[in-house]
């Protein structure tokens, strides 16, 4: 019986462990963003990543990078992003991660104060991973 729980904890410590790594990549992801490193932003999406936001897609590494990205790189450069929450789950070599933000800038000439949503799906792929989707959502405080 003792054996059986130790194995079952040292899955469960496992997954916990890989779900993390995923985490970091996403929070590598949102530094490239802030540090303006395109390549490295990019590098952490899968080539088909599917990126949702504000009712718009972006269906691949490629198109993003070279529409979306520079206007996501020139705001994370001017604002302030604080994870409120981040929840976590892992099933085999896909992970899941929702977390809420709070985020302040003043960015062109406005001061912003937003909170948000996103839900990221990572796959390791060649024993890194990668971004396959992300669902950006935000609102502006009351």
């Amino acid at each position: 019986m003792k054996k059986i729980a130790f194995l079952l904890s040292m899955s469960l410590f496992s997954s916990v462990a890989c779900a993390s790594e995923a985490t970091d990549a996403l929070d590598a992801f949102h530094a490239a963003l802030t540090s303006g490193d395109k390549a490295r932003a990019a590098e952490l999406l899968a080539t088909d990543v599917a990126i949702y936001e504000s009712g718009y897609v972006e269906r691949s590494r490629a198109e993003y990078a070279g529409h979306h990205l520079p206007e996501d790189i020139a705001f994370a450069k001017t604002a302030s992003r604080k994870v409120l929450q981040t929840s976590e789950r892992m099933e085999g070599k896909l992970a899941m991660i929702w977390q809420e933000t709070e985020t302040t800038a003043k960015h062109k000439g406005k001061n912003i104060h937003i909170f948000g949503t996103e839900t990221s799906l990572l796959e390791k792929q060649d024993g890194q991973w990668r971004i396959v989707h992300v669902h950006w959502s935000s609102r502006k405080s009351k």
